[in-house]
């Protein structure tokens, strides 16, 4: 199982706001939504709110707009976009799924709700902060 830093998630109140201090300011590069295909939010699931995104070529960052009920219309605790998150792409979901429930920790499971190729879940480290791990859905072994 390999991991792979992959965005730090932001959230904001003014996402234009933020995207433009990270363009202009610390010099990154806009990435065209397009670039992200999203799950439509439909009946209260999912995120309908504003997303833009940065990078430096490499890393990625993830502007969004913050809500506090995410975690709640979703079914799941944990609510990756209240305070933002630090994300990991792995090659074996299940594989790290297995190690988490092995060690006790908690996590919510959000599929494909946020993402259209990306099947995400998030915990958190031991001091709170919230951490995503995915994997591309064409990625993901058959079972």
């Amino acid at each position: 199982m390999k991991l792979e830093f992959h965005h730090i998630n932001f959230v904001s109140e003014d996402v234009d706001r933020m995207h433009d201090f990270y363009t202009q300011v610390l010099g990154l590069d806009d990435m065209p939504a397009s670039q992200f295909p999203r799950t439509e939010a439909k009946d209260g699931k999912g995120f309908a709110g504003k997303i833009r995104f940065a990078t430096d070529g490499g890393m990625q960052m993830h502007l969004a707009e913050r809500n506090l009920s995410v975690a709640f219309h979703n079914g799941q605790v944990i609510n990756p976009i209240e305070r933002g998150h630090i994300a990991f792409r792995t090659d074996d979901l299940p594989a790290f799924l297995a190690l988490l429930d092995a060690r006790g920790i908690p996590y919510s499971d959000y599929g494909t709700a946020f993402s259209a190729e990306w099947h995400q879940v998030f915990f958190h480290d031991p001091e709170g902060n919230v951490i995503e791990v995915h994997q591309q859905v064409s990625d993901q072994p058959d079972p």
